[in-house]
């Protein structure tokens, strides 16, 4: 029996490095919601057959205050013998499969249409200042600071390391709002780290991207996050996609969008602001959110327990397609 998470790097790899530009250069203007129709494709091709399967499935968008869905169709061969869907400890939708037809060959797609709504997160410089946030998420009584609490500690992928908080020390000086500093950080692990596909794995501990300054967007978020609670502040893993714009004069490619990466900063009360380090920006309309945790290990988009199987072969297709505005 084997524990196998799918789309462990692959996913990854193939978000190209979209550069800030080319993010907003046909972005809408700022007040416009923005609507998209994405499939996701996963195939999974084994050398010798698997005879049962169990599969947790994180690839059903998150229903947020700024985000909601209208249609959502998941398509798995094999049929499953049962399907549940259910939300997990962090609020995402998750769902599970059992296969119990043996198979040398999964495919799993999902199809969904989905609405993101503008920011109203306003002027960073109005929020407050990093050390009143570090302080409140001890604050006894305080509901939201008991939910962001659980994003203060380390975690499986982002354990403790002294020269995070090092790091994160130009942009946090004192007094400095929080907003203010954690874009500031994200601005500089943007200019500072190379995109490298292929220097990073799903399994390359935190401490050899501090040293090479290399990755993907996992690896920067992950980078983010754990400079943030370095400082005793809460920040959660957000995976989900991103809207990208083909270079001019060619055509937008089906398919070859991918997951994404980011971060979520808690800045008191019921406040979180998105920060994509990869691409040096704030959240906004060309990020779709599918789930949250404290990081990678939570939200993994598919993940598999298998009895058989051998060697596999994976292959993802991504498409993240805008839609016309809702009349």
């Amino acid at each position: 029996m084997r524990d196998v998470t799918f789309e462990s790097q692959i996913s990854e790899q193939m978000n190209a490095n979209v550069s800030a530009a080319q993010v907003q250069d046909d972005a809408p203007p700022v007040n416009q919601p923005m609507r998209y129709r994405i499939r996701h494709k996963t195939t999974c091709t084994y050398t010798d057959e698997i005879q049962h399967a169990q599969h947790t499935l994180h690839l059903n968008p998150r229903v947020l205050p700024r985000q909601t869905f209208t249609r959502n169709v998941i398509t798995v061969d094999p049929p499953p013998a049962r399907l549940v869907e259910h939300v997990d400890y962090f609020g995402n939708p998750i769902t599970y499969l059992a296969l119990e037809t043996a198979h040398r060959k999964l495919l799993v797609q999902v199809d969904f249409e989905v609405e993101v709504a503008p920011s109203p997160d306003g002027d960073l410089a109005s929020t407050p200042a990093w050390e009143t946030i570090r302080d409140a998420i001890k604050a006894p009584g305080d509901m939201a600071a008991k939910d962001a609490n659980i994003y203060a500690f380390a975690s499986t992928m982002i354990p403790p390391l002294p020269g995070l908080a090092e790091y994160a020390a130009p942009s946090f000086t004192p007094g400095r709002p929080i907003g203010e500093a954690a874009f500031d950080l994200v601005e500089r692990i943007h200019a500072e780290f190379v995109f490298d596909s292929v220097a990073t794995t799903i399994a390359t501990p935190l401490v050899e991207v501090l040293t090479n300054r290399r990755g993907v967007c996992q690896d920067f978020a992950q980078f983010a996050i754990g400079c943030l609670r370095g400082l005793g502040l809460s920040a959660r893993y957000v995976s989900g996609y991103l809207r990208t714009v083909p270079p001019p004069g060619q055509k937008r490619l089906v398919g070859a969008d991918a997951t994404h990466a980011w971060l979520s900063v808690w800045c008191g009360g019921d406040l979180w602001l998105d920060f994509d380090p990869t691409n040096g920006t704030r959240g906004s309309t060309d990020m779709v959110t599918l789930a949250w945790g404290r990081d990678y290990d939570d939200v993994s988009p598919m993940r598999g327990v298998l009895i058989g199987g051998g060697s596999q072969d994976l292959t993802v297709e991504v498409d993240v397609e805008p839609l016309p505005a809702t009349p």
